[in-house]
């Protein structure tokens, strides 16, 4: 299921806002070459060039939906596609963004300390993922495709597993001259009910599982956890609905 660089942006103030937070605690104020590695349709990238106006910015993304996006919101910037997991340029950076994107790779145990191998000497890696498996969205989700129809498509599907923050500590410190990580939870208030979080994890979460259905198939699955949601996260009176959504931070400069 290709990603949707429309899809993913109905919500983009929510997405954005953490992405901001993250790059506030960059330390290094004077970067001069800056990459966004995984930047969806612009919005993290965007962030990393209000912070540093005087940087050679470039993106990548292995998605070319959301690179035509970027490429229209930004025109002045580098964008290629690149898929993270062989990404391996000649050249240093003085940062390396990866804002809700390390989250779908495996291995971070080897692919964390070999970003950090691409920073130059003080430069830093910030990420942010979410944190969010055991969250009733993810469970739910999961819940669903083991006791449907589709059972023998998607029953076993798994996203890449999530680490705490003692593992990223561990692995880092001792390549990094500081390691900052924290864990925020947002409370996003969406308009439009339970539809509204389907609406919202169509674009990430839901994808593993939707991708192999045919058209029948996803729309039986988004109505059975649609149902499921509705429980999980009940509406307002008014019909906003609250969605609880865990992340990860992690500053590390080498």
């Amino acid at each position: 299921m290709s990603w949707s660089a429309q899809q993913y942006t109905l919500f983009e103030r929510e997405r954005t806002r953490p992405v901001r937070d993250l790059v506030a605690a960059i330390p290094n104020e004077a970067a001069r070459r800056a990459v966004d590695l995984g930047c969806g349709p612009g919005n993290s990238t965007e962030v990393l060039l209000q912070r540093f106006p005087l940087a050679h910015i470039s993106g990548t993304d292995n998605a070319e939906d959301m690179l035509e996006a970027a490429r229209r919101r930004l025109p002045a910037v580098t964008f290629e596609r690149s898929d993270i997991a062989t990404w391996n340029p000649d050249s240093r950076y003085d940062v390396i963004l990866a804002n809700a994107s390390l989250q779908w790779l495996p291995d971070h145990a080897s692919l964390y300390p070999h970003l950090v191998s691409k920073l130059t000497e003080g430069g830093t890696l910030a990420v942010q993922t979410p944190d969010n498996l055991e969250e009733p969205a993810h469970r739910l989700a999961r819940d669903v495709a083991a006791r449907g129809p589709w059972q023998a498509k998607i029953g076993a599907v798994q996203h890449p597993q999530r680490h705490d923050a003692r593992f990223y500590f561990s692995l880092l410190q001792p390549l990094c001259r500081q390691v900052d990580l924290w864990r925020t939870t947002y409370f996003h208030v969406l308009q439009g009910g339970p539809s509204a979080i389907v609406a919202w994890f169509k674009s990430t979460a839901l994808r593993p599982f939707l991708g192999p259905l045919s058209e029948d198939e996803q729309s039986a699955f988004l109505r059975v956890y649609t149902e499921a949601i509705a429980q999980a996260y009940p509406a307002e009176a008014d019909g906003t609905v609250l969605l609880p959504f865990p992340r990860l931070f992690l500053v590390a400069t080498r």
